[in-house]
């Protein structure tokens, strides 16, 4: 076996290795600190009541239980494509595992698009009295093309445009914290005001999606100078850091805002939370702010989800095209994921599909966890560790998928018609073509003989 610090395989773009601890460390911040705590408060505040905050600790830390997975096989396989990696590395050859990763990719695609929609419904608020229908729709695309260009540019780009974004973003987030849990009515944290259990935990699965985004570090591993080093550190420090902002905004918007009007102002909680103790401005500050995080999520997933993508078509899953690579030697998987998000935000309301991300991402982490105790004799993994994040996952997907079932049949099975696509687009492609994964002898001898081709 290769040690590892191996570089990935021959077809990936040359590797800089320019991505250091502060960049990795605002793509996970920014994978995760995005569309999700400004878009679903106002929805997750109406299920878990004035424990919203308990919703968000809860679903942080399973995300720090699963980001223990990601760091072990990150720093023992440092690849572009993090989970893919991971889950052929655990599950071997077969349509499991290839289904299992369309399955994954596409979940990145709705959360590109849900990013993108996010950015172009924060920018019409600054726009409020433009009456053309299609201006949010051009918004939303015209993201994605410039943070598609972007990640042409290569790894150190857009760690450097993270860096930007991402602390605008923590900017604005710790005046807004800062300032309204010091001007905060506690009382608007009675327990009075808790949920149900069951539906604290539900808000918690609801809430899994603002997390999802740290399993994106991974993926910069193969750009990193020393990996074993600075990825776990990265995850560790972006997933802690996110729950404790999460927890300052729950706490800053109850402390301000009853429950009727958080409900009210549903979409832009944090927006009329602000406006209570920061004036008139506090509005137009927040949302400035929502900009930044959008865009920060958008640039760290689509660079994400374009190694996704690459690295399934380099395993046979997907067709050769999305291998190759083109213009500045991007491979070409980021730009027919990028067509497939435009697609997405053109023609769908993604409005509900937030919990049906985090249903999707819930399995994929469990199906990660469950491949690294199959290769826990090469990480040094620890079982208890490693079963703690299974049962925590599956925990908060059974609690999630039965109030989905309740409340919101159609998201609830779209999230699991998206299984017998990716498992049949899987089966047929594989049979159409006869295309196999490599074995693993084949892959650990692709990796050490840089001038080999499949």
């Amino acid at each position: 076996m290769p040690p590892a610090s191996t570089p990935a395989t021959p077809s990936a773009p040359a590797a800089s290795k320019q991505m250091g601890l502060a960049a990795a460390v605002a793509i996970g911040i920014g994978g995760m600190v995005g569309g999700g705590v400004y878009a679903i408060f106002g929805s997750a505040a109406k299920v878990a009541g004035s424990a919203l905050w308990l919703s968000f600790l809860a679903s942080g830390l399973v995300a720090l239980a699963t980001s223990y997975n990601y760091a072990k096989l990150g720093a023992r396989y440092p690849t572009k494509g993090g989970a893919v990696e991971f889950l052929v590395r655990g599950l071997g050859d077969g349509i499991l595992s290839g289904g299992l990763n369309i399955y994954m990719w596409i979940g990145y695609v709705i959360a590109l698009a849900m990013y993108a929609a996010g950015f172009a419904g924060y920018l019409m608020t600054f726009f409020p009295h433009v009456g053309i229908p299609w201006l949010p729709k051009a918004g939303a695309a015209a993201a994605v093309l410039l943070f598609t260009l972007v990640n042409v540019f290569g790894a150190a780009w857009v760690g450097r445009s993270e860096l930007l974004t991402v602390a605008v973003n923590m900017a604005v987030l710790a005046v807004f914290v800062v300032w309204g849990c010091a001007t905060a009515d506690w009382q608007g944290l009675s327990s009075a005001n808790w949920a149900a259990p069951t539906d604290i935990a539900f808000g918690g699965g609801m809430l899994f999606i603002a997390y999802e985004g740290f399993g994106l570090v991974a993926n910069a591993a193969g750009d990193m100078a020393n990996p074993s080093r600075t990825l776990p550190k990265a995850l560790y420090l972006s997933v802690c850091t996110v729950i404790v902002v999460y927890l300052g905004v729950s706490f800053a918007v109850l402390g301000h805002l009853p429950l009727a009007r958080i409900d009210a102002a549903r979409d832009y909680a944090l927006s009329e939370a602000a406006g209570t103790f920061m004036g008139g401005k506090g509005f137009t500050f927040i949302a400035v702010g929502a900009l930044f995080a959008t865009a920060a999520a958008l640039n760290a997933t689509l660079y994400g989800a374009a190694n996704v993508c690459w690295m399934i078509a380099r395993d046979g899953e997907l067709p050769p095209a999305f291998d190759r690579l083109v213009w500045k030697r991007a491979p070409e998987g980021l730009f027919l994921t990028a067509g497939l998000v435009l697609v997405f935000v053109l023609f769908f309301d993604l409005s509900s599909v937030a919990m049906m991300g985090s249903g999707a991402f819930l399995f994929i982490y469990a199906a990660v966890a469950y491949s690294h105790l199959r290769l826990r004799a090469t990480t040094g993994g620890r079982p208890g560790y490693i079963w703690l994040s299974i049962v925590l996952c599956l925990s908060l997907l059974g609690v999630l998928g039965s109030n989905m079932y309740t409340h919101s049949r159609p998201a609830f099975w779209t999230m699991l018609g998206l299984f017998p696509v990716s498992f049949g687009l899987e089966w047929f492609y594989r049979r159409a073509t006869g295309r196999r994964l490599r074995t693993l002898p084949a892959r650990e001898a692709a990796t050490t003989n840089p001038g080999r081709k499949e």
